[in-house]
């Protein structure tokens, strides 16, 4: 492990820049991708994910959440992940992780979430991670299965895109199972 906390071998953790609004933007005009994480969002302007990146370039940890870039150790930005719904009182966390188009299957998705839950489980004292996945995104259904994660249930026809509905399959993990795995899964 390196001396610096938000690096590993093959990815960097670093806060949002405003320079990253070109990455930011690319990443935006990917449909399928939107569609993968939430839903097709409509067109946004240059100037709004300048405005964004700016804001967030700004932003401290408030109340544990947070969004950073992702970027190999060359410090090409491949994608970001970001913490929410974080509940200090239940020790609870939620993450989002998108990764570029071209810079998919390589290790860099599982490499940040890794970084992330040791982070939250053994400097912030949360508990457990839940992570919602669309049951139709075998890619991250299987990443967080390789991970480690449980599939805890699944919400039926929670979602629509392509004119059906679909189901949401929640995952989790708690400090525990991390911890256990976490000298295999570096």
């Amino acid at each position: 492990m390196s001396s610096n906390y938000w690096q590993t071998e093959k990815i960097r953790l670093r806060a949002v820049e405003p320079e990253d609004a070109p990455a930011f933007y690319e990443w935006n005009l990917d449909s399928e991708q939107a569609r993968a994480l939430d839903f097709v969002w409509p067109p946004s302007s240059m100037a709004s994910v300048r405005a964004w990146t700016l804001e967030q370039s700004t932003r401290k940890l408030e109340d544990d959440r947070f969004v950073w870039v992702i970027e190999t150790r060359q410090g090409v930005a491949v994608g970001a992940i970001d913490t929410h719904h974080c509940e200090r009182r239940t020790g609870t966390f939620r993450y989002g992780i998108v990764i570029g188009r071209p810079h998919r299957k390589r290790g860099y998705a599982s490499a940040a979430i890794q970084l992330v839950l040791r982070y939250y489980f053994e400097e912030l004292r949360y508990q457990k991670v839940t992570v919602d996945v669309h049951s139709y995104n075998t890619s991250s259904i299987d990443l967080h299965e390789q991970l480690g994660f449980t599939l805890e249930g699944t919400l039926r026809r929670m979602g629509y895109t392509r004119g059906a509905y679909f189901d949401i399959h929640w995952y989790g993990m708690t400090a525990e199972e991390f911890l256990a795995r976490a000298p295999q899964v570096q």
